[in-house]
């Protein structure tokens, strides 16, 4: 049978607690030891040997599984291609990522769109399209800054029905009203989504109709 020691974890409690309470050249001093001893390490446990040594295979297995991951090549990831980069006068910057081929989009005009709106550290906010299932519910906008936030308006005006944009969009130009599309109905994801309105928002769009 083998005793589990607890003293080599001391050390690392007593430096994440405070530089100070070593000394001796960064030792514990004895009454500092039994201290922490009687505080953080549970009865002394004795363990088979077989115990230990299936540990010690399985924690070696997982080893050598690691290595064998990293080992392996890693398959490259591409995201697509930004077309082109555009930064308006508002401050919105903008990514086409697909030219659309149809009919393009200009101010005044209703417009059928999916969204997907994420914070600016990439946290997801809010989408017409299911993260799941992958259905998904697209809303009709009016190409008005009186009816949408202007930012996304801005994005939305000159772009070309199949083609997808990625904008970021400040806040100066963004939900500057809660009365200002696109919203969701339902309370929770609302909520969600106005909580970030003072911040700058990352909107991914794809046009999908010119009504």
């Amino acid at each position: 049978m083998e005793n589990i020691p607890c003293q080599a974890s001391l050390y690392s409690v007593c430096a994440l607690m405070s530089p100070s309470c070593s000394g001796n050249g960064g030792r514990l001093n004895d009454s500092m030891l039994r201290n922490l001893h009687g505080r953080f390490c549970p009865p002394r446990v004795k363990l088979p040997r077989r115990v230990l040594l299936l540990q010690f295979i399985g924690y070696n297995s997982v080893l050598l599984h690691v290595n064998s991951v990293f080992a392996a090549p890693i398959p490259e990831m591409k995201e697509r291609e930004v077309i082109r980069t555009l930064k308006l006068a508002s401050g919105v910057r903008i990514q086409d990522v697909i030219e659309g081929e149809g009919p393009e989009a200009h101010e005044g005009d209703l417009v059928e769109v999916n969204y997907v709106c994420r914070r600016s550290n990439g946290y997801f906010v809010h989408s017409t399209v299911d993260q799941f299932s992958g259905e998904s519910a697209p809303v009709v906008l009016p190409l008005d800054e009186n009816q949408i936030i202007k930012g996304l308006k801005e994005v939305l005006v000159g772009m070309k029905v199949g083609g997808k944009r990625r904008a970021l969009i400040p806040p100066s130009v963004g939900y500057t009203s809660e009365n200002l599309k696109p919203v969701p109905e339902e309370f929770g994801p609302r909520r969600s989504l106005l909580s970030h309105a003072n911040e700058p928002l990352v909107f991914e769009v794809q046009l999908l109709k010119v009504l």
